[in-house]
């Protein structure tokens, strides 16, 4: 009986913690970068698309990441986020299936990587490393 208190109580913990996230980071998720969607990829910068959704918890989870990151990367790498739901040309344009999803470019246009889902900072940080940006 102990084992099931247990467990339940770690469950709980683990649903209250996703609900506050979603919380909290629907009330900083970061405002869709200002570019012109027809200029993506950006020519000759390296350029991440992230294509997902403000109300995707793994998107909303996301979110204080690429703020970071494009601010970090500011004029060495273009970092923008499409909300797919807003702009559902983009999820064909694309291909997207899940979202979220990322997709990194060389700085001549070149589909270098493409992920599927949550992708950390740290990620992120090697994939951009990998392609030559510091």
């Amino acid at each position: 009986m102990k084992r099931i208190k247990r467990t339940n109580s770690k469950l709980l913990k683990l649903i209250l913690t996703v609900l506050l996230i979603s919380l909290l980071s629907g009330l900083t998720c970061s405002a869709e970068s200002h570019v012109d969607l027809d200029q993506l990829p950006i020519e000759g910068m390296v350029t991440m698309i992230d294509l997902g959704a403000k109300k995707c918890v793994p998107c909303k989870m996301m979110a204080p990441i690429l703020e970071k990151m494009e601010k970090q990367y500011e004029g060495k790498a273009a970092i923008v986020f499409i909300d797919v739901w807003e702009n559902k040309d983009q999820a064909t344009k694309y291909d997207v299936r899940v979202i979220p999803t990322q997709i990194f470019y060389d700085v001549n246009g070149k589909e270098t990587y493409r992920h599927v889902g949550f992708l950390s900072e740290k990620a992120i940080v090697g994939i951009l490393q990998s392609m030559g940006v510091n």
